[in-house]
């Protein structure tokens, strides 16, 4: 259970601690911050609300520690992720349990994020020994104009203390994606969960505690965005920013300084249907893109774009499809659960109105108790509807019918999004042709889009984001490169040639 067992040290009463100096700790400030059930509208749980003076504290922690971790042999790096891997997925049913009341994930969904995490991490220090065990070395002589008297060594180095700020719909999977590559790096880590999903964090966290990291290696703050939020990441002592979320990593960006940033910012991620493909197995994908997690993803199917010869063949497999979906209690595992807050589900309310009033084709009747929708499909959406270009993250999907392929893709690219799409068609060529002229970090061709698996490059271009994640493209970003340049008295060949002896060389030496 939650709280209890090996996790019992993490609860105080009814408020849960922070974690600072290989501690769990409770705030000066004396408050705390309350996380709301969406299934029941209820507190389910409360975290500290940790206030300035504790950030810088944990700072300075994170700095010194940092210095001694950068000295620890790779292998032992590895060993202690492996270790926290284990007890992490030993642990998921309490963690899981958290996903559940926190932001509603179904049980089985919930179960999955956590033993996927654990085999993230497993992954990230296996790759990361191979990739910081080599480094490169470079001869001057390649350059034109240059004798070989310089070898050049270089090496990747950590950055320092990396901020990791993870979302609220993968708070454990992807606070992980950010911990593991900094962690094996040679960082350290200040975590500042999301107020959804904090209590599942400080179980991940803890599990790494049970692992013997060093004290003051791994930090995880909690408190309000509105105090804590704008000092962390513009605290100089922060050396990179991981974020994922929505538009609020714009402002951190413009904020942040000259430190390297890792953004992920959310997506209207377009799915593409030419006259040729399976349809059977494009409905499939929309329903898993479009409504798994209640459409909560980043990577959700947003909008569809399907020609009009076969829109109505298209339409009527998906409702057939959405009709089987299961709506209810995350704890009964069903297909659509209530979205993570109030406000988000007014949020998702305004544009299906919007589109009410534009004139849209409701396939299903609207249907809302509280923070449960249930799921809706749109057909004939216009550009003019709003849920034809903002991103409602909830079960609500789009169709947009169009008469060419042109016209798919410039309503693709017109979005200030472009973090994924996906294109369905037997034709591979076009296929390729249609990938290469989306403007987005992935396109996925017959297949929704998705995250994964872990180790796959994953990035957004325009508003969705900066840089690139995935294990190996994580672990690169937070290290930069240490050059060693050996400078020799006289160019080097191969060994043994008559014109260049022993003795000369003693002599110049």
């Amino acid at each position: 259970m939650a709280g209890n067992g090996v996790f019992a040290e993490i609860l105080d009463g009814e408020v849960y601690k922070y974690y600072s100096e290989g501690e769990w700790k409770k705030s000066s400030s004396g408050k705390s911050v309350a996380i709301i059930n969406p299934t029941t509208r209820k507190t389910q749980y409360r975290v500290q609300a940790c206030n300035q003076e504790e950030v810088n504290q944990v700072m300075e922690i994170a700095k010194t520690a940092q210095k001694s971790w950068a000295k620890t042999p790779l292998w032992k790096r590895a060993e202690l992720l492996h270790k926290a891997a284990a007890i992490l997925k030993e642990h998921k049913a309490p963690i899981a349990e958290c996903l559940v009341k926190e932001i509603a994930k179904p049980a089985k969904d919930a179960v999955t994020e956590v033993v996927r995490s654990g085999d993230l991490v497993s992954y990230c220090a296996e790759e990361g020994v191979r990739l910081l065990g080599e480094g490169k070395f470079l001869v001057s002589d390649s350059f034109p104009g240059n004798e070989r008297t310089k070898y050049c060594l270089t090496s990747k180095i950590p950055l320092g203390v990396i901020l990791a700020i993870p979302p609220f719909n993968y708070p454990v999977n992807l606070a992980v994606s950010k911990i593991a590559p900094a962690l094996i790096a040679g960082n350290s880590i200040v975590l500042k969960p999301p107020t959804q999903g904090a209590v599942s964090a400080l179980h991940m966290v803890h599990c790494f505690h049970l692992a013997g990291f060093p004290k003051g290696l791994i930090s995880c703050v909690t408190g309000k965005g509105s105090e804590i939020g704008d000092f962390l990441t513009m605290h100089p002592g922060v050396d990179c920013i991981s974020f994922t979320g929505g538009d609020t990593g714009i402002a951190i960006s413009k904020k942040a300084g000259m430190i390297p940033l890792q953004m992920e910012l959310g997506g209207k991620d377009a799915c593409i249907v030419l006259e040729d493909a399976d349809l059977d197995l494009v409905a499939a994908n929309i329903i898993k893109g479009g409504f798994s997690y209640s459409g909560q993803r980043c990577t959700a199917v947003k909008v569809v774009l399907v020609m009009e010869s076969v829109a109505d063949a298209l339409v009527e497999k998906v409702n057939a499809r959405v009709a089987k979906l299961t709506v209810g209690a995350p704890e009964d595992d069903s297909d659509i659960t209530p979205v993570v807050t109030e406000s988000s589900a007014n949020f998702i309310e305004g544009l299906v109105m919007d589109a009410k009033e534009k004139g849209a084709t409701f396939c299903q009747e609207y249907r809302r108790e509280g923070n449960l929708i249930w799921p809706l499909l749109l057909d004939n959406i216009r550009p003019d509807m709003r849920i034809a270009w903002e991103e409602p993250f909830g079960p609500v999907l789009p169709v947009i019918r169009i008469s060419s392929i042109e016209e798919g893709i410039h309503h693709c690219n017109a979005s200030n999004f472009g973090l994924q799409g996906c294109v369905f068609t037997k034709d591979i060529n076009k296929a390729i042709l249609i990938s290469d002229a989306m403007e987005t970090g992935t396109v996925q061709i017959n297949s929704a889009p998705a995250r994964g698996p872990d180790h796959f490059p994953f990035q957004g271009i325009k508003d969705s984001g900066i840089g690139s994640q995935g294990v190996t493209n994580s672990i690169n970003m937070m290290t930069k490169v240490k050059t060693t340049v050996i400078n020799l008295p006289t160019p080097s060949y191969t060994m043994g040639t008559k014109s260049v002896s022993m003795r000369a060389i003693g002599s110049k030496l």
